[in-house]
């Protein structure tokens, strides 16, 4: 049995919807995880200071990580390992993995100690509503928290020999281990160590993510070790790919870090309600969205390498079309159900009922942008499979600073114009909270962006790459059948939920469980069925794809539409 289980982590996955099943799987996993860890950390620390510490402690040590990008991005790196395997042979390819792994090391310990020794000075940048010994704690926090981005890039540049080589299972693995080590640390390390012990648990978690992609590398052949003999010329190659990307990449986390600074200066806790409501809607996106992006990136590759623009567009198509049918479902699911969601995941211990209505808030305007997140997601990994790497970065570039222009601009327009204000706080049910609620626009500005940053990934993938306005259509076809289906669940559920409000003791964890689960499930089957039968195409492939046998065969999308 163990040797079937580990020759099955080191097996290949192929077929674009088995391995975003396999990853979706995992991810689903993975965000089980997550929510109970969110859950520990709510409850145990509620929506107040000690959280918003852990939470702003991550800013410069993911911006570090970010910045390793510009040696080892995966979406430069697959096709250059794809590319040297087929024409020179996996001994230079591990030649060339091994120039890259050292050079990492070299310019990471640099970035590594600079974070460091400039600590002080930059939580002052992060956390300015923070009091002094709140910002001694941060640099702390934030120091040990530096080995995480470490272990992470090497995991990084690991992910990207088993992803060219379809190991998604090992991949499916890593997020699960990741969680896995912060709940330990909140568990075992916190209790001994306080917030220290938190952070202790991400670093396991990280090492974790990392380590159990080793023995499948080597089993590859594909190891790479520390040398004297790099190439630079090759290495450069990479770094000058892939520094759009991770400039790109470093906009978003100088978006978090405006993020970070604005709600430190608002009301305790609201760096915790936005991380909170922004980790829920992350979950569909990571189990969906990302799971297709990831799963379709190598294909792609192959395809545009291969010259065979037909299959390309189709891939993109499938992708595109099936996190429209997942995610804009799961978007009114969210906003329906946002009470419910949060009162269950989150609402005990330390995190009150007031915690509760303003996480739920920003989970409702957060879920807005799902669906565009994972187009953004999917659009950019297009455009880098296309070897175009300037211009979703310039778009990408555009949007950010349209959402740190909003950081500045919603917040002040909101407090000034009582009828905006009264508008939002009636809309998601948190007036008369007697709390701060504009920390609402916060996730407000970053929605903005987002489905800005899609529709101008699309246009411009369309006029850079060149497909055809008939694959366009076939993106967007049966969209209004999925989005007026989930526009009446939503209603259903709504209805559903006021009638077993009536039933169910709503005060209880029991009765507020009920209700949702419930009203979750008529409002799900009710668009099943209207999908059903108007017999919707992507839910006619994931029925398809469900008979097939996941273990033993390739599971293959349904080629009734050629792209012209």
């Amino acid at each position: 049995m163990v040797k079937r289980i580990l020759k099955l982590f080191h097996s290949e996955c192929s077929g674009l919807h088995k391995a975003a099943v396999l990853l979706g799987l995992s991810s689903l996993a993975s965000s089980v995880l997550a929510l109970f860890r969110d859950r520990l950390l709510a409850g145990t620390f509620g929506a107040g200071k000690e959280l918003d510490l852990y939470y702003a402690a991550f800013r410069v040590p993911d911006f570090v990580y970010v910045l390793s990008i510009t040696v080892i991005a995966i979406t430069v790196l697959i096709p250059m390992i794809l590319e040297r395997a087929e024409n020179d042979g996996k001994e230079k390819t591990k030649e060339f993995l091994d120039g890259v792994l050292t050079v990492f090391v070299v310019i990471m310990f640099v970035f590594l100690g600079i974070a460091f020794f400039a600590m002080p000075w930059i939580a002052k940048i992060i956390a300015p509503g923070f009091s002094e010994a709140e910002q001694i704690k941060l640099v702390l926090l934030s120091r040990i928290l530096l080995l995480s981005p470490f272990f992470m890039g090497l995991s990084n540049l690991f992910s990207s020999i088993v992803q060219s080589y379809k190991r998604f299972y090992i991949m499916a693995l890593s997020p699960i281990l990741y969680n896995l080590g912060i709940i330990i640390g909140i568990v075992f390390f916190c209790p001994v160590f306080g917030l220290k012990g938190l952070i202790f648990g991400v670093v396991l978690g990280a090492f974790a993510h990392f380590f159990i992609k080793i023995p499948t590398s080597a089993s590859l052949g594909l190891l790479p070790k520390i040398t004297k003999k790099v190439n630079f010329r090759e290495v450069f190659s990479i770094i000058k790919l892939s520094l759009p990307r991770a400039f790109g990449l470093s906009l978003n986390q100088i978006v978090l870090i405006f993020i970070t600074a604005a709600a430190s200066s608002l009301a305790v806790g609201s760096l915790s309600v936005f991380n909170l409501s922004y980790n829920l809607e992350s979950l569909p996106l990571a189990i969906i969205g990302v799971s297709y992006s990831i799963a379709a990136f190598p294909t792609l590759s192959k395809f545009f390498v291969s010259n065979n623009k037909e299959e390309f567009f189709r891939h993109i198509v499938i992708a595109a079309r099936q996190i429209i049918f997942w995610l804009v479902p799961a978007s009114v699911s969210l906003i329906v159900l946002r009470a419910q969601i949060v009162r269950v995941l989150f609402g005990y211990g330390n995190f009150d009922w007031t915690d509760t209505r303003l996480t739920a808030a920003a989970l409702a305007v957060f879920s807005v942008a799902i669906t565009a997140q994972a187009l953004v997601t999917l659009f950019v990994r297009a455009f880098y499979a296309a070897g175009k790497t300037a211009r979703p970065v310039m778009i990408n570039v555009f949007a950010n600073m349209v959402i740190i222009s909003l950081l500045f601009v919603l917040p002040s327009f909101f407090r000034s114009n009582l009828w905006f204000k009264d508008f939002i706080e009636k809309a998601l049910r948190v007036d008369g909270l007697g709390k701060e609620t504009s920390i609402l626009m916060l996730p407000l500005a970053f929605a903005i962006g987002m489905i800005l940053d899609a529709s101008l990934l699309m246009f411009f993938f369309r006029k850079t790459i060149g497909w055809t306005e008939s694959v366009n259509r076939k993106i967007f076809k049966g969209f209004s059948k999925v989005l007026s289906s989930s526009v009446f669940m939503g209603v259903v559920m709504y209805f559903f939920l006021n009638i077993l409000d009536n039933i169910f003791d709503i005060q209880t964890v029991v009765g507020i469980t009920l209700q949702g689960v419930l009203a979750g499930i008529i409002g799900a089957t009710v668009w099943f069925t209207v999908l059903y039968l108007s017999k919707n195409q992507e839910l006619l492939e994931v029925l398809s794809s469900l008979r097939q046998k996941f273990w033993q065969e390739d599971t293959v999308v349904a080629e009734a539409e050629k792209l012209p």
